[in-house]
């Protein structure tokens, strides 16, 4: 890789990188006090469309770690900016909870069943046979189909859950119309969090666990890429894939020396 610059700002994903299992990983909250009191720029970054950055912030605080509601970044404010881009002030059906519903409001987005310009899939724990039988018929009817991620599974206490991408993947086979997603690994994300932290791809790092979401999506974005070992890719899974991370580190901690003032 090309020398870069020192790095100026910092991009994090949450789970699996800060916490895992509902619970702080050793270094992280070191890592982040330091970004904070050396005034680095930071987001930390989810495709989590469930919650707001408020709903995050108080999440993190219980497993020990501060993260301010404005240093948090998730794919349903991707969506919400990216259709801000396309149709401001525009109409759209949505099935998601508060995270995604709060920020399409505060783009002044209207929500409605009445022939909206877009379907906007995010995640939930409660999808609803009718609202996806409704979803089906509007994009039949000629609305545009968003989902806030491709992640085709999520975790709960019980197990796996179906996500986005499976409900994505039911109605695009009901429809034949595939959605756009916005959220990782499509480099639109890292885009949107660079520019609302004022960062430039040339001195910013991402970190994350997964080489198929976060390393693909920084590298395309032209970022530096580290993978921790503290999530979903093991290490001996990195060479069956056909790119590379900047760096493979075994946790977060390992990064605390780089932010020390």
């Amino acid at each position: 890789m090309a020398d870069r610059g020192p790095t100026e700002c910092w991009l994090t994903d949450m789970d699996g990188v800060l916490v895992h299992e509902g619970v702080a990983v050793p270094g992280a909250g070191e890592f982040l006090r330091l970004l904070r009191e050396t005034e680095r720029r930071f987001l930390v970054l989810t495709n989590n469309s469930i919650y707001t950055p408020r709903d995050l912030h108080a999440r993190l605080q219980r497993s020990g770690l501060d993260v301010p509601a404005d240093n948090i970044y998730t794919s349903a404010l991707a969506t919400a900016q990216f259709l801000d881009t396309q149709r401001p002030n525009g109409t759209a059906f949505v099935i998601g909870e508060a995270g995604l519903t709060t920020a399409l409001h505060e783009i002044g987005y209207v929500l409605t069943d009445t022939d909206p310009d877009y379907v906007v899939l995010g995640e939930t724990r409660t999808y609803s046979f009718s609202s996806i039988t409704q979803a089906i018929r509007l994009i039949d009817n000629g609305a545009r189909f968003i989902a806030t991620n491709p992640d085709p599974i999520g975790p709960s206490n019980e197990g796996s859950l179906p996500a986005t991408g499976s409900v994505a993947a039911l109605i695009t086979k009901a429809t034949r119309v595939e959605p756009y997603f916005v959220g990782k690994p499509n480099p639109l994300m890292m885009r949107s969090a660079l520019n609302t932290v004022q960062g430039h791809s040339e001195t910013t790092a991402m970190i994350g666990d997964r080489m198929d979401t976060d390393v693909i999506a920084g590298i395309e974005a032209g970022l530096e890429t580290i993978l921790v070992l503290t999530g979903v890719t093991a290490k001996a899974e990195v060479e069956r894939f056909p790119y590379r991370p900047s760096r493979v580190i075994a946790s977060i901690a390992d990064l605390i020396d780089e932010v020390r003032p």
